[in-house]
């Protein structure tokens, strides 16, 4: 197995609405610490939009969160989509690099991470996605009834349970995440 960790959107502006924003920049950290120690490449996605939008590239708020970390040898890669591979060149710099899997955190669960995973697989690749490094609005999905932590949980139990022919989705707790070797746990 070829790692690379994959960061999603974890920006100034979005990290106090999501549930539990700087607990989960603090989790991501450690993942970022630990990949960048096995030399695992790190690629943080930033979501950009138009001049004068809520993601005008030059709004200070778009920032990725200064608590993750990130180094001159880490990735940076604007999007513009839920899905990071979208418009991007995400995938050559993940075949660049030999990657066969990518372990994914970040914001937010039922947008950018959940359209993220699914593309991955579609591009043939293997996920470990955090279980426990990726959130989604304070409230949740009222509309849905759903608090956070159900988001959370749902998005765990359908993503990991997903069957697609191009790759593999595990969910694995931040705790049991290794560059050293295939992370350990399951779906």
């Amino acid at each position: 197995m070829r790692a690379a960790l994959v960061v999603v959107d974890v920006q100034e502006m979005l990290v106090p609405l999501v549930w539990r924003g700087e607990e989960l920049v603090e989790r991501i950290a450690v993942l970022v610490r630990r990949a960048r120690d096995h030399g695992v490449p790190v690629v943080a996605l930033r979501q950009v939009g138009p001049a004068g939008s809520a993601f005008d590239p030059a709004s200070p708020g778009t920032r990725l969160s200064p608590g993750l970390g990130l180094g001159p040898s880490d990735v940076v890669i604007h999007k513009t989509a839920t899905d990071a591979f979208y418009g991007t060149d995400l995938a050559a710099r993940l075949a660049e690099s030999t990657v066969d899997t990518i372990v994914l955190a970040g914001l937010a669960t039922d947008y950018c991470v959940d359209a993220t995973a699914r593309s991955t697989l579609s591009h043939g690749l293997d996920v470990v996605l955090v279980g426990d490094a990726h959130s989604p609005a304070v409230e949740g999905d009222p509309a849905a009834g759903l608090t956070a932590e159900q988001v959370i949980a749902h998005h765990n139990r359908v993503l990991g349970t997903a069957i697609h022919p191009g790759g593999t989705l595990r969910v694995v707790p931040a705790a049991d995440v290794t560059f050293g070797g295939a992370p350990s746990g399951g779906r």
